[in-house]
């Protein structure tokens, strides 16, 4: 059974920093593209960032570029997603999405991230 869990998310001031951790199991976490998103309320769910099974080629929203850095740790089987310089609008509930190579997409349940003024 695959298993994306969240930590890390909390309230934190604008320009602030949040360290988000996503642990997988239940699969091949190697092959598997990790991809973070977050949703704000009333809005769709948009994509944050992205990093290769490898961990050698990343993606970066435009409004994240410069301010938040994925990274993986494939003995671990971990995501994390480093945010710095945080802005209100960031505020969302931050997901972990793995896609597999079978097509497979799996989803953890979220971690809160709330930027206060």
């Amino acid at each position: 059974q695959v298993q994306l869990v969240e930590s890390g998310g909390g309230l934190v001031q604008t320009g602030g920093s949040l360290r988000l951790s996503c642990a997988a199991s239940g699969l091949t976490f190697n092959s598997a593209i990790m991809n973070w998103y977050r949703q704000a309320p009333g809005k769709e769910r948009e994509l944050v960032a992205g990093i290769s099974d490898n961990g050698d080629a990343t993606y970066y929203d435009d409004s994240v570029k410069g301010r938040f850095a994925i990274s993986r740790d494939n003995a671990l089987n971990t995501v994390d997603l480093q945010m710095n310089k945080l802005k209100l609008e960031d505020t969302a509930v931050y997901y972990c999405r793995a896609y597999l190579p079978t097509h497979n997409i799996y989803w953890g349940r979220g971690t809160q991230v709330t930027v206060s003024s």
